[in-house]
C-alpha cells in the first residue's frame, strides 16, 4: 500500500492532516487543504513557539476541541459540538464558536460558513464579505475563487467581482505560477489574474503548473504544456503526475517511470507504482513492496517494505510486518521498526508515534520527547 504524504507544513499544520472532518463543509480535496494550510502556516508573522510549546498546544487542542486547523496569522480555527470559531496561541477564544464551518486565515481574511452560505471575516471577527456564496477558496495574491450556483469566478478583498462568475470549475488552491485552471463546456484551460484566457479551454483535464510545466489530458492520454500553451512533452502517456525536483512520473502499459523536462525517459518505465521526488529520492513499488530510488534510478533503499512515506528532513518512515520505523537517505534504518503508527513525516525535528497504545513525540534520534493526546481517527 502506498502511504504517500504531501504535507510539508510546519508543526501545527499537521493538525489538518489529523483532523480532516471539516473537508466536507466546502468540498475541497485533501491536496488543496494541505497546500492552503502550508501557505497559511508560513504566513504567520508572530514569534514562533518552541517545539515543546507547539506540541503542548497541539495536545491541548486535541483534548478540548472536536476539530482544529493550523495556526495562521496568529489564529487557528476550532470546532466543538458543530460550532466553529478561532483561538489564539494563548488558548483564548477570540472569535466565538458560532459558525457552521471555518478555515485558516489567509491574507487577513478567513472563510466561514453558516446557514448554507460562505463569506469572509477579518481577525476582529467582523464580516467583511457577506455569507452569499455556495463555495469559496482562500485569498491568495489579493483574490479568492467563489461560486454562486454552478458558476465560478474571483473576487477581491472588498468583495468586488474581478473575474466574472462564468466558469464551470476553478481550482480552489488558487493561482499557480500566475495561472489557474478553469473549465467551461467540459473543457479546461488557463486564465491569468486579469481573467484573460492565456491557454485555450480545449483539454479534457489540466493540472496546476509546477516547475514551469502543466500536465494535460486529451483523448485519455497525458502530456505537458508550457505557459505559452505549447505542447513540450507529447500527449502520449496513459497517466502522469506533475514535475517535482525536475522529474515527473509517467505511466505506459501499467508501468511507471520518470521523465525530465525535455521529455526524455531518465528512469525506465518498470515500476508498478511510484511517488514524487522529495529530497532527491522517490518511493517506488514492485510486487506490493516499496523502496526508494535516486534521480539516476539507483535503488538506495531496498524494495522490501509494506508501506512508506516520502522523505522529510532527511528521514523517511517505512513499514514492515505492521511496524514502522525510519531510514536515512542512504537507506539505513536509523530508528528501529517498532511503532504501531506514525503521523506521516518529521516536521521541525519531531514526529508523533504510537507504541502499545501510547502516543508521544520522538526526535530524529528516536528519543522520547513529550507525551501526546491520541488523535481522533475518522
Amino acid at each position: 500500500m502506498n502511504m504517500l504524504t504531501t504535507s510539508k507544513q510546519g508543526l501545527l499544520a499537521m493538525a489538518t492532516a489529523i483532523s480532516l472532518s471539516l473537508l466536507a463543509f466546502d468540498g475541497h480535496s485533501e491536496d488543496g487543504v494541505t497546500k492552503q494550510s502550508t501557505q497559511a502556516t508560513q504566513a504567520t508573522a508572530e514569534p514562533s513557539l518552541t517545539a515543546i510549546e507547539e506540541r503542548e498546544l497541539l495536545n491541548f487542542l486535541r483534548a478540548q476541541y472536536d476539530y482544529f486547523g493550523a495556526f495562521s496569522e496568529g489564529l487557528a480555527p476550532v470546532g466543538k459540538n458543530g460550532k466553529y470559531g478561532f483561538i489564539n496561541k494563548q488558548r483564548k477564544v477570540v472569535i466565538p464558536l458560532q459558525y457552521g464551518g471555518a478555515r485558516e486565515f489567509s491574507e487577513g481574511l478567513a472563510r466561514v460558513y453558516k446557514d448554507g452560505k460562505f463569506g469572509f471575516i477579518n481577525k476582529q471577527g467582523q464580516m467583511v464579505i457577506s455569507l452569499q456564496y455556495n463555495s469559496v477558496g482562500d485569498f491568495q495574491e489579493g483574490l479568492a475563487s467563489v461560486a454562486k450556483g454552478n458558476k465560478y469566478g474571483f473576487i477581491d478583498k472588498t468583495g468586488k467581482e474581478v473575474i466574472p462568475l462564468q466558469y464551470d470549475k476553478m481550482n480552489y488552491t488558487g493561482f499557480s505560477e500566475g495561472l489557474i485552471v478553469v473549465r467551461k463546456n467540459a473543457k479546461e484551460g488557463f486564465i491569468n489574474q486579469q481573467g484573460e484566457v492565456v491557454i485555450p479551454v480545449q483539454y479534457d483535464y489540466a493540472d496546476d503548473f509546477s516547475e514551469g510545466l502543466a500536465r494535460v489530458r486529451k483523448n485519455n492520454k497525458y502530456g505537458f504544456i508550457n505557459q505559452q500553451g505549447e505542447v513540450v512533452i507529447p500527449i502520449q502517456y496513459d497517466n502522469a503526475w506533475s514535475f517535482s525536483e525536475g522529474l515527473a512520473s509517467i505511466e505506459k502499459n501499467n508501468k511507471w517511470g520518470f521523465i525530465n523536462q525535455q521529455g526524455e525517459v531518465v528512469i525506465p518505465i518498470q515500476y508498478d507504482t511510484v511517488g514524487y521526488f522529495s529530497e532527491g529520492l522517490a518511493e517506488v513499488e514492485k510486487d506490493n513492496k516499496w523502496g526508494f530510488i535516486n534521480k539516476t534510478g539507483k535503488e538506495v533503499a531496498p524494495i522490501q517494505y509494506d508501506g512508506v512515506y516520502d522523505f522529510s528532513e532527511g528521514l523517511a518512515a517505512v513499514e514492515k510486518d505492521g511496524k514502522w520505523g525510519f531510514i536515512n537517505q542512504q537507506g539505513k534504518v536509523v530508528i528501529p521498526l517498532r511503532y504501531d503508527w506514525i503521523n506521516g513525516s518529521f516536521s521541525e525535528g519531531l514526529i508523533m508515534v504510537s507504541e502499545t497504545n501510547k502516543y508521544f513525540y520522538i526526535n530524529q534520534q528516536g528519543e522520547y520527547v513529550i507525551a501526546a493526546v491520541p488523535p481522533v481517527f475518522d
